[in-house]
């Protein structure tokens, strides 16, 4: 071996030798940071990643808890897509059900933000107030609730004999039992009108003085002023509820006895999938069920955000 050959291999050592002390010098300084975030990474890949995959897998099998997955390709989205007409009707149910209810509740809430915005003696305990039914969220006591209310015997219908109405069994006919339901969510209403009230409170006032003094109305102030500034928290809280619309599954489950009647007009599509996997188990279609919801979502997602260059308007 030469003597400029040895050199380059000693360059070479020295220099592997040094990245070798650079990892070891950087794991050591990082360590605290990934022994605190072992715990995340733990749960991450053992209780959400590894599941999901195992999901992914089982959406191409035949696999009923009993016996081992049984690998049928593309057999399960063929059926979703061609021969399943549960399916449809829950696609039907659920969009219906997102339509209605999100840009409700979010108007609603935006209202209620606005008026709380205005300085109201007592804001803490009416914010709480309203936040309450949020707090609650989709639970099965408010289910159940709901579904004594809005009953044959229930007390709207009581309220509305007062007035000499006869209410019909809002949750048993199937002109209206999905309407109960957008009704409970736009009831909970919380969560968003409390991000919209943060939002309002950072819009400068002196851009509604200055508007004032030019003459611009109240509405005009609203369209001009009010929605272009809280653009991005209203697309924040249309994305958020949208993807929780698309998960409802307690309000249903409860309401219909977990039937998703009357004639499915509360089918939602979780409740379908629950059905699917737990009452009929056949949990590789109802894991293709489950894929098929997570590509819903994925899709809509990037589409809202691919849409926010035409209304969405930040500070720069």
């Amino acid at each position: 071996m030469s003597v400029s050959e040895r050199s380059a291999a000693a360059t070479g050592k020295g220099e592997s030798s040094a990245l070798a002390r650079s990892l070891r010098g950087a794991v050591r300084r990082n360590a605290p940071g990934y022994l605190f975030l072992a715990p995340w990474l733990i749960g991450f890949l053992c209780l959400t990643l590894g599941p999901a995959l195992v999901s992914l897998y089982l959406s191409f099998t035949d696999f009923d808890l009993l016996q081992a997955p049984n690998f049928v390709g593309m057999q399960n989205y063929i059926r979703m897509a061609t021969a399943d007409p549960k399916f449809i009707a829950a696609m039907r149910v659920t969009f219906l059900y997102v339509i209605l209810s999100v840009p409700l509740k979010l108007a609603f809430a935006l209202a209620v933000a606005m008026m709380l915005n205005r300085g109201l003696t007592g804001l803490p305990v009416y914010r709480a107030i309203f936040y309450l039914p949020s707090l609650l969220g989709a639970s099965v006591a408010i289910a159940v609730l709901w579904r004594q209310l809005f009953a044959a015997d229930g007390m709207i219908n009581s309220v509305l004999a007062i007035f000499g109405i006869e209410g019909p069994s809002w949750i048993s006919n199937p002109r209206y039992s999905l309407y109960t339901l957008v009704v409970l969510s736009v009831w909970q209403f919380g969560s968003p009108m409390i991000i919209f009230l943060a939002g309002l409170r950072q819009i400068p006032t002196d851009m509604y003085e200055a508007a004032s003094l030019d003459g611009a109305s109240s509405s005009r102030q609203f369209w001009k002023i009010t929605l272009p500034l809280l653009s991005p928290v209203i697309f924040f809280n249309f994305v958020i509820q949208t993807i929780e619309a698309f998960k409802a599954f307690t309000p249903a489950f409860i309401v219909s006895g977990g039937t998703g009647g009357p004639i499915n007009s509360t089918l939602f599509y979780t409740l379908y999938l629950y059905q699917e996997a737990f009452g009929n188990f056949r949990m590789g279609y109802a894991s293709a069920l489950a894929w098929v919801l997570v590509i819903i979502i994925a899709i809509f997602t990037a589409f809202s955000f691919l849409s926010t260059r035409y209304w969405v308007h930040y500070d720069e």
